[in-house]
């Protein structure tokens, strides 16, 4: 078990050698659409890459219209494995609409044997998430 001290620090140098290992500008919160943004995740059970919907349920029911008409698409040519979750509720009790990958290994932040595994999952995972992304912006915004 970990102090919270100790937590703090592994996960800040996860972070960090993740940003060494794969140095690039991800997208993330830059999507210019209200509420819409990818995110990565990792706890100490699992990892996964997320296309959240928030903030205004006018905006986050728009998306979602778009995103389910390319599931398809998305998973045929870019994320096969990616599960589609009209109400996500998060940690906190937020309830959010997700688009996810998760990690299917046993994996935790606590233990740096499994974060290169981690890394590489993030790096191609959200890779093809921003590829899809880009594709079809103009498509999700109109």
């Amino acid at each position: 078990m970990f102090s919270k001290e100790e937590s703090r620090l592994l996960r800040q140098e996860f972070w960090t050698s993740f940003g060494k290992s794969f140095p690039r500008k991800w997208i993330l919160y830059d999507t210019k659409l209200k509420g819409f943004s990818f995110k990565f995740y990792f706890d100490t059970k699992n990892a996964l890459v997320a296309l959240d919907l928030e903030d205004d349920l006018e905006y986050r029911i728009k998306y979602w219209e778009k995103l389910t008409a390319l599931k398809s698409i998305l998973q045929d040519d870019y994320l096969p494995e990616a599960i589609f979750d009209e109400s996500y509720v998060l940690d906190n009790g937020k309830e959010i609409s997700r688009i996810y990958v998760p990690l299917e290994s046993k994996v935790s932040i606590h233990n740096k044997n499994t974060w290169q595994e981690v890394m590489v999952f993030f790096n191609e995972t959200m890779s093809l998430f921003e590829a899809f992304f880009m594709e079809y912006k103009e498509v999700i915004e109109d």
